[in-house]
């Protein structure tokens, strides 16, 4: 079953246990606020409460009544697709509302997008200074509409008191990859709309890239003919259908606006990236002129960095500024992103002309060239009165950026010592360090982890986020003018792949951006996320539930019994579990210590709220004579002892497509104190994957080989200690998918528990191989 349809039957079963649910429910219990990002102030009154039924009345007053109409048309929408509640609207002000909306540019609200919710004995009434304000009131009051616990099409108490609110931070964003891999309007439009809902105002697109140009430009028209196409290499083909179909996607101009008319309807602001001088194979692949050799690349199909530069001279700066002027006709935001990071200077530096550049500028190097290249990119912006937005890599370099432009600081290492910098520097500054916010980062080292590079950006990590670099003043953190999550395409083929690792992650960043820090609690950030959760689910948001998703820790036991301890990375909720294969429920047996279980049990356990709530969907463990003989892939170290990524396989006729914990580059596993006593046979289940890995290639480690196609060993104790078994992998080299390989077992003397260390032999570079499992046999 695909992970999109296993989403969707979740969805169903989710809708269905709130409608039953429903059916239970006599009538509606007050229940307390459960409000994600955490409101300024909110003031519960301790009693009373506002009854919300279907039929309750909306009614709109005061300023801005043409948009705030709006605001409140799509609030009624909202309420309806997640709750089931079908509000109306009033049809004069002499109607008496249960909810009203009252913009007043003269209200005594803190900010022009914040606002006030009262809940008292005449309804509930959201006041603002401005539209801005009416629409995140609206996000808070369809909260308040689902409370923990809340059950669809169930009427609603909202408990009483007053709600005072507004944003910690003006720059609550997004940046979406579209480069790498292509996302329809359609997504994209949903995905803002998903944004809108945690209170974020940014989508910072990613337009162009080494594999991809996404957005057409009327005066170089051949960027979307050439550049916005690739081979269809590796997974990429079951995109496209086979792999003589390209794969290819851009965004025309009339579609790029139609995007941020929307978002803006939304109050989402859409910052263009157009990414320079690096990032830029795609361009020179369409225009060879732009680059230093002169001789025309393939649009790259490899992931990681390229060294095809822009050529940093006249004739580039002036196509730069062309594109640029059709981008501000695009896009009204005040802030264009240029990009500026990971430019690979190999090619530059092997160009005399570039070099004769360099010296006649005066310049030392070749990171100052690149500082003079964005110099004159940026001074466009700004003639223009736009402000330029980039990354940190030059300053990371010792370098300097120009003056005017905000810089997105991606290098959270060393106490964010280049944020830090940044600001010192007299720029503002988005915190949007990959260690914690980088979201195509995998989540946790669960089997069933989804793809995504290392190390792992848990949800807690992307919650404690460091905000404010240590050591700057009071003055200084003035400078910080937002926070940023950024999902980078590589490994998201699918935009159920992107949700997976937009949601729940991006409920830590709403709560960053826009909660003041006093109010930042971890454990309370926990007991209300349940309610945001069944929130995505009445939504069809297909989230990750790593987060408490049940572990299994197995070890052996008296008399062939197995002692099982369960366990989730947030520690949060109760673990329940059955041991006859069905699926827990609310009901079933709650973990409280360590398990002794007969074999043949097939153990299945998920995770619940307190209301019964399904946290994460069950996952199952058997009970066997294999289990302590077997492991995943991913239960197994690296070699290098790095973590490892997860990748794609590829999908099978039938059942999940496959999921890898792969050290790239480096084909080799570790399983500490393997059980070899008395094994006889060895399984392994392999699959070649199409090495995609760009700069890696550097780093990767070749190994002796015996035939033409290699071989997998096992060897005891160390990677060169005694030779367990060999298996040839010229079958696997010519399937595509998974292969089975079987071989008996050279037991060392004095077998017993031993370390094992599993490798393929040859050149990752022309394929790498993963494996799924490894299981010996008596």
């Amino acid at each position: 079953m695909s992970r999109v349809a296993t989403a969707n039957i979740l969805c169903c079963l989710a809708i269905a246990w709130m409608a039953a649910t429903s059916a239970a429910v006599a009538a509606p219990v007050v229940s307390s606020w459960s409000l994600l990002p955490q409101p300024a102030k909110a003031s519960p009154a301790g009693s009373g409460a506002v009854d919300i039924a279907d039929g309750a009345v909306v009614l709109v007053r005061g300023e801005e009544r043409q948009q705030v109409q709006s605001i409140a048309d799509r609030f009624l929408q909202q309420v309806a697709a997640t709750n089931g509640l079908h509000l109306r609207m009033a049809t004069s002000d002499a109607a008496h509302p249960a909810i009203a909306f009252d913009v007043n540019p003269h209200a005594d609200v803190a900010d022009e997008s914040g606002y006030r919710i009262t809940v008292d004995n005449g309804g509930i009434v959201v006041t603002s200074r401005t539209a801005r304000g009416a629409f995140y009131g609206s996000v808070t009051l369809g909260q308040l509409l689902t409370p923990s616990g809340w059950a669809r099409g169930a009427p609603v108490k909202v408990a009483s008191g007053v709600i005072d609110d507004h944003p910690r931070f003006a720059w609550r964003a997004l940046l979406l990859d579209s480069g790498r891999h292509y996302q329809s309007v359609a997504e994209i439009k949903q995905l803002i709309d998903w944004m809108s809902l945690h209170k974020l105002n940014v989508l910072l697109w990613h337009f162009t890239e080494d594999q991809g140009w996404r957005l057409e430009i009327t005066k170089y028209p051949e960027l979307t003919k050439i550049g916005a196409c690739r081979k269809a290499v590796g997974l990429d083909s079951e995109l496209t259908g086979s792999a003589e179909q390209p794969y290819c996607g851009y965004y025309t101009q009339d579609q790029a606006r139609e995007i941020v008319r929307y978002a803006a309807e939304r109050f989402v602001d859409v910052v263009p990236e157009i990414d320079l001088p690096g990032h830029s194979q795609a361009a020179v692949a369409t225009y060879p002129w732009l680059g230093v050799t002169g001789k025309r690349p393939d649009v790259w199909t490899d992931w990681g960095v390229s060294p095809w530069l822009l050529k940093p001279d006249a004739k580039t700066l002036q196509f730069v500024d062309d594109v640029l002027d059709e981008v501000m006709q695009l896009f009204p935001s005040r802030y264009i992103s240029i990009g500026g990071d990971e430019a690979d200077k190999q090619q530059w530096n092997a160009s005399p002309e570039v070099r004769a550049q360099m010296h006649k500028l005066g310049l030392a190097n070749m990171d100052q060239l690149q500082g003079w290249f964005i110099q004159q990119v940026a001074a466009h912006l700004v003639e223009h009165g736009r402000t330029p937005v980039g990354w940190d890599d030059q300053l990371a370099t010792g370098e300097k950026l120009p003056a005017s432009e905000v810089v997105m600081s991606w290098h959270g290492d060393h106490n964010e010592r280049v944020a830090l910098t940044a600001i010192r520097q007299g720029h503002n500054v988005i915190m949007t360090p990959q260690e914690s916010l980088y979201l195509d980062h995998v989540q946790s080292d669960l089997p069933d982890e989804w793809p995504g590079p290392p190390p792992a950006a848990t949800l807690r990590q992307a919650y404690d986020t460091i905000v404010i670099p240590k050591g700057a003043s009071a003055t200084e953190a003035k400078r910080i003018i937002g926070v940023q999550v950024s999902l980078w395409a590589e490994q998201m083929p699918t935009f159920a792949h992107d949700q997976h690792a937009i949601f729940p992650r991006i409920a830590a960043l709403a709560e960053l951006g826009w909660s003041p820090a006093s109010t930042h609690d971890w454990n309370s950030f926990l007991q209300r996320l349940p309610a945001e959760l069944a929130r995505y689910r009445a939504l069809g948001i297909a989230y990750a539930d790593s987060a408490f998703a049940p572990a299994f820790q197995v070890t052996a036991a008296a008399n062939g019994a197995f002692r099982v301890e369960l366990s989730n990375q947030v520690q949060f909720g109760t673990i329940r579990y059955t041991t006859d294969g069905s699926d827990p429920t609310a009901q079933s047996a709650a973990y409280a210590k360590p398990l002794t279980l007969p074999a043949n049990t097939n153990l299945r356990a998920a995770t619940f709220a307190a209301d019964g709530f399904e946290l994460a969907a069950p996952r199952a463990q058997a009970l066997d004579a294999s289990t302590l003989l077997s492991r995943d892939g991913s239960a197994l170290a690296t070699c290098s002892r790095q973590p490892a990524s997860r990748l794609d396989g590829s999908k099978p006729a039938q059942g999940t497509r496959p999921v890898y914990s792969v050290d790239i580059g480096n084909a080799c596993w570790l399983w500490p104190q393997a059980p070899l006593a008395g094994a006889k046979q060895v399984s392994l289940i392999v699959e070649r994957i199409s090495w995609r890995f760009g700069d890696e290639a550097k780093d990767a480690v070749m190994r002796q080989k015996i035939s033409a196609a290699g071989e997998i060993e096992i060897h005891a104790d160390t990677c060169t200690g005694p030779l367990l078994a060999r298996l040839p992998l010229q079958s696997a080299a010519q399937a595509t998918g998974q292969v089975r390989l079987d071989e008996k077992l050279a037991t060392p003397a004095g077998a017993g528990v031993r370390n094992v260390c599993v490798f393929a032999t040859g050149d990752p570079r022309d394929g790498q191989w993963a494996l799924a499992r490894i299981a010996f046999s008596k």
